[in-house]
């Protein structure tokens, strides 16, 4: 079996020398021992950038970046920070603009900003076929993963696609993110008890779904309240294969291949552009 982390923060500081043994190559160690050979990259903001691009150089087969501004680090600084966003994305052949999209959790001083941003980051996706890793929190009362779905069926972008990272949506939600031609970002919040996802996984195929930790954030049971890391990852999927009743060997097949299925139009549209590039 191989497993794909599509989404870790693993330029966290949870993760440098003095607080993981070993640091990055010993995370990376103990994710490898659990057969999860890949990890994706989400970026926060520009301040991110040089931890997980250091990463990135060090692992090029392991550890692969995306590139966009987190909602929650969208602020008066929004212009500076989507140039150099998109700076990156004209310098660098990312897989994907991420994390991107709508937090209404923590403060909504900045919603407008969000929106704008949200919408600026994927038009860069659609343009360069790129996928997108949308982060979609919701809180004072709004639906921030409606909002989002309805900001994407109002632009009607073309190549758009990409995940809806750690969905904890209804059945209902789910199958309109798979109608808008998006996969389901699937972590830990799959083993909580009062997590909603049983009332979902077993509805839909594993053909729709992708596996991560958002490390080092929302550890899966047993683990909950602790650091998550990329190792977990198998504690995710042998919940997801309850939940779907498949066996845990299909559950990483199907996962891995949708994850690989989804970067093969952005890598062609980056090796097109390199090829370009190159000639001129």
């Amino acid at each position: 079996m191989i497993f794909i982390d599509t989404h870790a923060h693993i330029y966290d500081k949870q993760f440098g020398a003095e607080r993981y043994p070993g640091g990055p190559e010993g995370m990376l160690q103990t994710a490898r021992s659990q057969q999860v050979e890949q990890i994706w990259m989400p970026n926060c903001d520009s301040e991110t950038i040089p931890g997980m691009m250091a990463l990135a150089q060090a692992f090029p087969e392991r550890c692969l970046p995306m590139m966009g501004l987190h909602p929650t680090y969208v602020n008066e600084t929004m212009d500076t920070e989507l140039a150099e966003m998109e700076k990156q994305l004209n310098s660098y052949p990312f897989m994907a603009v991420g994390e991107i999209g709508l937090d209404f959790y923590w403060d909504m001083t900045h919603v407008d900003r969000q929106f704008e941003a949200f919408r600026i980051q994927l038009g860069w996706a659609s343009a360069q076929n790129r996928f997108v890793s949308m982060h979609t929190r919701s809180g004072h009362d709004r639906n921030a993963f409606a909002e989002a779905a309805d900001l994407i069926e109002s632009l009607a972008l073309p190549n758009l696609t990409g995940i809806f990272h750690c969905f904890v949506g209804t059945l209902d939600e789910a199958r309109r993110a798979i109608d808008l031609g998006f996969l389901l970002g699937i972590g830990g919040v799959a083993t909580f008890k009062n997590g909603g996802l049983d009332k979902v996984l077993p509805y839909i195929g594993p053909e729709h779904i992708v596996l991560e930790t958002d490390s080092p954030y929302l550890a899966p049971i047993p683990y909950r309240g602790k650091r998550n890391e990329p190792a977990y990852i198998p504690l995710v999927a042998a919940r997801v294969a309850e939940l779907m009743n498949l066996p845990l060997t299909e559950i990483a097949r199907h996962t891995t291949a949708n994850a690989n299925r989804l970067r093969q139009p952005s890598q062609a549209s980056i090796n097109a552009t390199s090829e370009a590039t190159s000639d001129r």
